[in-house]
This record gives structure tokens, sequence and C-alpha cells, in this order.
């Protein structure tokens, strides 16, 4: 019997000391922070792993999930500087980093960080007018991580992110903006509009003086042209004149002769040519012009030869005196012409 008793006081304690091993063993698993409490008092921290502690003396306190969490910002009226009603909601996240400070400087952590979070939102957004709200939520969001982080430090969390979900004004502030708007890309398109009428308005009066530059260019180099021309046949002209000279000087009469029925036919053809005359008077004798040819074939002669002179038909010379009327196909002395 005393045997008997004896395996069952073994048996006993060996299932004692496995009871209170397994007390003392803890396994924390990763992302969480456990809290140990030596009756009723904070001691220590257990990492993630295996961890061993007093049994019946120590006791597990708070287990801190120490991963970064998501904290939904419920939708709230704020009133901005301009008096401006509008509804806004936001997200923020945070982390524990010290799981004892979190665990007892704080009761309802959640709870804490939403109503601080909130009440920053209508301080930050309650400071600026609506069009700031709506164009600068960067800065919103700067201010408010700015502002939540530094309250939350002495529990031992850290805010990494606060974002403004969204921002709603009310509908007639929104019907307002929006005809503002309109005004202000009609505004906008008028003045486009203005500047390029006068930009095109500038641009032609560029290449009308541009034109009217190259137009008197072109003039200037026409008239130098022109007087150039005039020259040369005032040269030529010169030239000719002093070669009948010489040639009257040297007893050669036919060649005024020559340079006089030249000149007269000139004179005749353009008569004859000009647009708007329709009756010519022509006060001259018949036997001027007979006289001129006769000058013509007389250098005629002395240019191709005798033989030339010969075979050409010899116009009558006129007689002193009087002169006759002679009836030629083409002219009537002393008698109207029609051209």
């Amino acid at each position: 019997m005393v045997i008997g008793g004896f395996s069952i006081f073994v048996i006993a304690l060996v299932v004692l000391i496995i009871l209170v091993l397994f007390a003392g063993i803890k396994t924390v698993p990763q992302g969480y922070r456990y809290t140990v409490q030596r009756f009723g008092r904070y001691t220590r921290t257990l990492e993630p792993g295996l961890n061993l502690i007093v049994p019946f003396i120590d006791t597990l306190g708070v287990r801190m999930n120490v991963m970064e969490q998501v904290l939904a910002v419920p939708t709230q009226e704020v009133i901005t500087k301009d008096n401006a009603s509008i509804s806004t909601d936001a997200v923020a996240f945070f982390q524990v980093l010290n799981a004892a400070q979190a665990a007892y400087q704080i009761t309802n952590l959640e709870s804490a960080i939403l109503n601080l979070t909130k009440t920053n939102i209508r301080s930050v957004m309650g400071s600026m007018d609506l069009d700031e709200l709506l164009s600068n939520r960067d800065a919103i969001n700067e201010r408010l991580l700015r502002v939540v982080d530094n309250a939350v430090e002495p529990w031992g969390i850290k805010v990494t992110r606060v974002e403004i979900k969204d921002i709603q004004p009310p509908k007639d502030l929104v019907d307002a903006m929006g005809r503002q708007m309109k005004a202000e890309r009609e505004k906008r398109a008028q003045v486009l509009e203005a500047e390029g009428l006068r930009a095109a308005q500038i641009l032609r009066a560029e290449g009308a003086k541009q034109s009217a530059v190259l137009q008197a260019e072109g003039q200037r180099e026409a008239a130098f042209r022109n007087a150039e021309a005039r020259e040369r046949l005032a040269e030529a002209e010169a030239k000719a004149t002093r070669v009948v000279s010489e040639a009257i000087a040297e007893g050669n009469v036919q060649a005024i002769n020559y340079f006089v029925a030249q000149k007269y036919t000139e004179a005749l053809t353009a008569i004859g040519t000009a647009g708007n005359s329709k009756i010519v008077l022509m006060p001259m004798e018949a036997s001027s012009i007979l006289g001129s040819l006769s000058g013509i074939g007389a250098i005629a002669r002395e240019v191709f030869g005798d033989n030339a002179a010969d075979t050409s038909p010899q116009p009558p010379r006129p007689r002193s005196g009087p002169a006759r009327p002679t009836t030629t196909p083409s002219i009537n002395p002393l008698t109207p012409r029609e051209s």
C-alpha cells in the first residue's frame, strides 16, 4: 500500500511540475507585445517568441498590438474661417512604439486617438478659408499630422499619416463656385481672344510695313533702272547726232536727210498709233517726205554701191516753185486723215 501511495505522489508531483513549467512558459506571436505584472505592478514587456515568467507570481497584463493600424474618422461638420459650413471625414494611421506606455498611460487608446484627431480637424480647418481648404489638402494633412503626433507622443504612439478623405461644401456653395469658375473661364477666353486679335493686328501691320518698304525699294530700283536706260538712250542719241554732225561737216548732206526722215517717220508712227486720236490733220507737203526719201535713197547708194542704187526706184525730185499736191495711197496733204 505504501508503494502504491508513493507512486501516486510521484505522479502527482510530476504533473504539478509540468503544470508549473507550462504556467511559466509564454509564447508571444509576431506583431504583439505582452506586459508582465507582478502582484499587479508592471515589471517588463515580453518580446515575440518564447518567454519565461515566474508562475503564480508574474502574470500577463495587456496584450498590445504593435503593428500599424488604421482608424477611420467619421464625418463631421466644420465651420471655416469665412463662415462656410462643410462636411469632412478623414483616416488616421498609427503604431504603438511603447507597449507599456500605451497600456498604462491612456485608457481606451483608439477612442482617445479618434477624438483627438476630430478635435484637431475642426481646429485646423476652421482657421482656413473655403478656397484654401479645397486647394491645400496637403498642407491640411501635414498640419494635422504634426499636431496629433505631438499630442499622442506621451502615450508611446506614433501617428504616421492623417489624410482628409472628402470635403463636401453645401449645395448652394457648389453652385456658386460653378458659376464663378464659368465666369473665370469666360474671362480668360475673352482675354486670350483679345490677345490673339492684338497679335494678329500687329502681324498684319508689320506685314504691311514690310510690303510698303519692299514696294518702295522696288520703285526706287525701277526708277534707277529707268534713269539708267534714259541715260543710255541719251548717250546713243548724242552719239548718233555726233556721227551725223561729223558726216555733215565732211560734206555729206544726205546724212542729215536720213536723220530727219527717221525722226519724221517715228513721229508719224506715234501720231497714227495713238489710242485717243480719231482725226489727224497733217499740214505738211508730200514733197517734204519725198525729199527725205530721196536722201535715204542716196545714202543707200553710197552704202550698197551704184548697182543697188540703179536697180532701186528713184523718186522724182521736187522742182523749185510752189509745191504741187502729189497723190499717194497713204498721205493726202492738207486733208483730214482718219486714224
